[in-house]
């Protein structure tokens, strides 16, 4: 009966508004970089208050689930996650759409989140007592492994190339021990300046280390960003309802490993993400598809990370502890309001809670409409701008969103510079991917690691401690099989492959492409050597608990390192070419245009300060227009940029300083 009320009481027209604005408001700040879930949330807490409880909560809810969503936007159209909950969806989402099925990835990643909403919102109704015990049973050696879990995904996503994934992981792992330690307190790797103290904010790295390297090439070719000849036909939505039915097991895998994962405090979307992404790679047919624009890539994030939300809800509700940063705000909301968290919630006030599980169903629900409506003209919109617009727009989103976070320039520069160092680091083979999962993963990997330590040391049974509890087992299992797998398989095919060739043929066929000694590789491992040693002497002066986990990956950088050196070494020098031989294809040159736009940036971050932000964005647009624009505009032209330009520099700077609030620089003009 109680059931019955409460899902009436989500029915009211004032629930059903505030469930369908609060979804279309999270969608689109979340499809923004770097506004956040958590910023959305925290913003309009104060706008509930007035409000019933169970509508405040279904109002903060939708956004809540909206914003988890809408960061598929940014992934899949400018290969940037609006979400750290949407890294993986970068993988194919962006390739998809390079390749004219960016309605398609769109439609699928909306299909996704609304399943993995309602099973997760379905398991937060039917089963919220006995999942919460899931979470106490997690301690700091399944954290431990959890985060190693989801690193063992860099050996799906290098294939080929997997000493450069793993050093980019270490690399990432370092960057998330600066600042102060996260167990036992130690100042480290700040290079003796109070800008580091706090450490390298994860979304700002995110926008950095993938967004900056996109707006370098935009303007490197005439070519519009995306393909849009084989894609007329729109979201296709029969055909993604085919694919996800087709895919429906890997639906309903990833929809239940991110409740799971969800449930455990401080793992989140994005380890649901990486872990289902990992684990749809592994149970599929065709696992070399993957990172190439697989559809069943997108349908496993997004169907995990919003899985997360009813999950993340369960420990909040009954046991008070938040899963993630928009929990706690829900929950501070939720005491605010008089609520009593805990086992006896479902009972005592089980009508407000139910009204509000309900709501958040609903919402799930009412995000396909509004998330397939949305997406129709989000992709059609980046689409057709004219790249000397897009260009500075998206530019223009990689700063908001990095400042936004803290309201802070040094966030700021720290993105533009890793995005340069991204960049670099990419033309030679490193992927930003494996340097982005040891930044995420980095603290909670630590934090296991030392605590685990410290009472496995006190116990005097440290290996069991690591290796003796049955769900530590279970991952380490789970994970040593998800590292193997790609490799075993792609070694089997390479067999199968060479067995189907005749024996001449291989004697006379040229080496492979790209297993020629690569001097810029021995140069840069030769860098991360010197890296791995400073960061190791570094530790000379930490305490015993801080100094253990830095110890342990500068070592394995420099390992690493020299695993790479070595294979290079073996292998042949490049031949010089014959006349009238094809030439092997060589690095793509940098251009002045790429070296432009980096100069543009640089100078549009460095006059934030000095002349205020929207002065600067003015300032920075017309850089980056000049750098992107390939021929001469006309006079019209130039009138529609002037207008364009003026347009979104004042509306994003009204609605930071005088929607969100937002503490902007101080400057000589505005």
């Amino acid at each position: 009966m109680v059931l019955l009320e409460s899902f009436l009481g989500a029915l009211t027209p004032l629930n059903l508004l505030l469930a369908l604005v609060g979804v279309v408001l999270g969608t689109v700040i979340g499809a923004l970089p770097g506004l956040s879930a958590t910023m959305a949330v925290a913003v309009l807490v104060p706008f509930t208050f007035t409000m019933d409880p169970a509508s405040g909560l279904i109002a903060l809810g939708a956004i809540y689930t909206g914003a988890i969503y809408g960061g598929a936007y940014a992934a899949i159209l400018v290969n940037t996650p609006g979400t750290p909950s949407s890294i993986a969806t970068t993988f194919d989402g962006y390739p998809m759409a390079k390749r004219g099925d960016g309605g398609l990835a769109v439609t699928l990643a909306t299909l996704s989140s609304v399943v993995g909403g309602l099973v997760g919102g379905l398991f937060l109704l039917f089963l919220s007592p006995p999942l919460a015990r899931v979470a106490l049973a997690f301690g700091p050696p399944e954290y431990f492994w959890l985060a190693i879990f989801g690193l063992t995904l860099i050996s799906a996503l290098s294939v080929g190339n997997t000493a450069k994934g793993l050093i980019g992981a270490c690399l990432g792992l370092l960057m998330s021990m600066v600042g102060v330690a996260v167990v036992g307190g130690d100042i480290r790797y700040t290079l003796d300046t109070q800008v580091l103290l706090g450490g390298i904010d994860i979304t700002s790295a995110l926008i950095g280390l993938y967004c900056v390297p996109v707006v370098i090439d935009l303007v490197a070719t005439r070519a519009q960003h995306l393909t849009v000849e084989d894609d007329l036909k729109g979201i296709r939505l029969g055909e993604a309802l085919s694919i996800s039915w087709a895919r429906k097991f890997n639906v309903i895998r990833s929809s239940v490993i991110g409740t799971v994962i969800g449930i455990l405090p401080g793992a989140g979307g994005s380890i649901a993400g990486l872990v289902s992404y990992s684990e749809a790679r592994r149970a599929s047919r065709h696992p070399e598809r993957f990172g190439k624009g697989e559809p069943d890539g997108v349908i496993a994030t997004e169907a995990a990370n919003n899985a997360t939300v009813g999950g993340g809800f369960i420990p909040t509700l009954v046991l008070g502890i938040p899963g993630t940063p928009p929990d706690a705000i829900i929950l501070g909301a939720l005491l605010v309001q008089g609520i009593k968290i805990g086992p006896t919630l479902f009972s005592a006030q089980g009508n407000i809670v139910y009204t509000f599980i309900f709501g958040l169903l609903i919402a799930t629900v009412l995000m396909l409409p509004a998330g397939l409506l949305i997406g129709k003209y989000a992709y059609r919109s980046i689409i057709s701008i004219p790249k000397p617009v897009l260009v500075p727009t998206v530019a223009f989103l990689t700063i908001i969103g990095s400042f936004a976070i803290h309201s802070n320039i040094h966030d700021t520069q720290m993105m533009f510079v890793l995005g340069i160092l991204a960049w670099i680091l990419n033309r030679f083979g490193f992927a930003p991917s494996p340097i982005v999962l040891g930044l995420v993963l980095g603290q909670i990997a630590e934090q296991g690691f030392v605590q685990s330590y410290l009472i496995g040391n006190a116990q005097k049974a440290v290996l069991g401690m690591f290796f003796g509890r049955p769900i530590s087992l279970a991952i380490i299992v789970a994970a040593a099989f998800t590292l193997l797998y790609p490799l075993v398989s792609t070694y089997l095919a390479k067999r199968r492959s060479r067995a189907a060739v005749p024996l001449d043929a291989v004697e006379d066929a040229a080496p492979e492409v790209g297993r020629y000694r690569d001097p810029a590789s021995l140069v840069m491992a030769a860098l991360f050597i010197v890296l791995g040693v400073f960061a190791y002497l570094e530790t000379a002066e930490m305490t015993a608990m801080g100094s253990v986990f830095p110890t342990t990956i500068s070592a394995a950088l420099i390992v690493l390192s020299l695993v790479l050196v070595a294979m290079h070494l073996r292998r042949p020098g490049r031949p010089r070419p014959v006349a009238g031989a094809a030439l092997a294809p060589a690095r793509e040159a940098v251009g002045w245009r790429r070296i432009a736009a980096a100069l543009a940036m640089a100078v549009w971050i460095l006059a934030i300060p000095v002349t205020g932000f929207a002065t600067a964005g003015l300032l920075g647009f017309i850089l980056m227009i000049a750098a992107a624009s390939w021929d001469r505009p006309q006079a019209q032209t130039l009138l529609g940029y002037a207008i364009a330009t003026l347009v979104l520099v004042a509306g994003f700077y009204l609605l930071m300083a005088k929607v969100l609030l937002l503490r902007m620089p101080p400057g000589a003009l505005f």
